[in-house]
């Protein structure tokens, strides 16, 4: 099978409770590039299209990238300021979207890049406009981008619920959802990069497969 292959897999984020939850699925068997702000093989900035460009040189060629980052403002509607929505946009999408874009003059024939929206992209929130925004974004971007990825590169996202280790501190927000482990969400990124799917929104919700 393609996922018993040694792999050179990109994970971006790789500090955060998903970023770790995939690296800890993948690293016995796959060869693993962590970028970041923080304690990371390689050190880069999402929102700066220069530092992720020296970022991936330093990387090199990878037959995969995930992207596991994404900050977005959580306020009520009609209580965003400028810079909340910015926040969102250049970080969670265009950052995303910059990833992308790069990613793929680093990718081997056939590679795959797997990008991260949310479960707010169907079910919205209170205080979620922004989140709800620039996820439906990118999955609709990762559609479309995935029609035109050159060198039949695969173009993927995830879309997890609230994390279970995350309830204590989020949970307040997300009544009545079902929180899963991070190491369950692991799971379709696995998917993404060792399937088929291209263009695909992986629903990573409790009780969804």
């Amino acid at each position: 099978p393609i996922g018993d292959k040694n792999m050179k897999i990109a994970v971006i984020g790789a500090s955060g409770t998903i970023g770790k939850a995939v690296v800890e699925s993948l690293k016995n068997e796959h060869t693993i590039v962590t970028l970041g702000t923080s304690q990371s093989d390689i050190q880069l900035d999402i929102t700066d299209r220069e530092s992720i460009r020296e970022a991936f040189a330093k990387m090199g060629q990878v037959d995969a990238i995930v992207s596991a980052v994404g900050a977005v403002s959580f306020k009520p509607f009609g209580e965003y300021t400028e810079d909340d929505w910015n926040l969102s946009l250049q970080h969670k999408l265009m950052g995303q979207i910059r990833i992308a874009e790069e990613g793929t003059q680093y990718l081997s024939s056939g590679g795959s890049i797997t990008l991260t929206s949310g479960i707010t992209s169907d079910f919205p929130i209170h205080y979620g406009t922004s989140a709800t925004t620039v996820g439906g974004a990118i999955e609709f971007f990762a559609k479309s981008a995935a029609l035109e990825a050159p060198n039949g590169i695969r173009i993927n996202v995830v879309s997890p619920t609230v994390l279970t280790e995350s309830a204590a501190v989020y949970g307040q927000y997300f009544p009545g959802f079902l929180s899963i482990p991070a190491a369950q969400v692991a799971t379709y990124y696995q998917r993404s990069i060792f399937g088929l799917e291209n263009g695909h929104i992986f629903k990573c919700f409790a009780g969804n497969s």
